[in-house]
């Protein structure tokens, strides 16, 4: 074992990181991040952690006659919703990085 006392003080301040880091993305999970499309006909929820937590589908856009509409406005709701969701994940664990330049991470 190393007995430096930069090394001890560098392995005490990644270890606090990823302390912080866990309970970010802990706290992301429990965040949720909302988009719409259509005017609001289509909304879809995500979780900061990436994961779709709902979708809400106004009566009105359902069209039998063109359900590629409906598609499309999914997409882009869903889309869009998972963008918001890793823009607020970026910033929070951006914030947490900010100044390493760690190799693999992109913040």
């Amino acid at each position: 074992m190393y007995s430096n006392p930069n090394y001890q003080k560098m392995l005490k301040q990644v270890q606090k990181m990823q302390a912080d880091m866990a309970k970010i993305q802990e706290d992301l999970a429990n965040e949720v991040v909302e988009a719409s499309a259509g005017g609001g006909m289509v909304t879809v929820q995500v979780s900061g952690a990436l994961e779709i937590k709902g979708v809400k589908i106004d009566p009105a856009a359902v069209d039998p006659n063109d359900v590629e509409m409906l598609e499309d406005m999914v997409l882009a709701a869903a889309n869009e919703a998972l963008r918001s969701a890793q823009e607020l994940a970026n910033r929070r664990l951006g914030g947490l990085t900010a100044g390493l330049n760690i190799p693999g991470l992109p913040f």
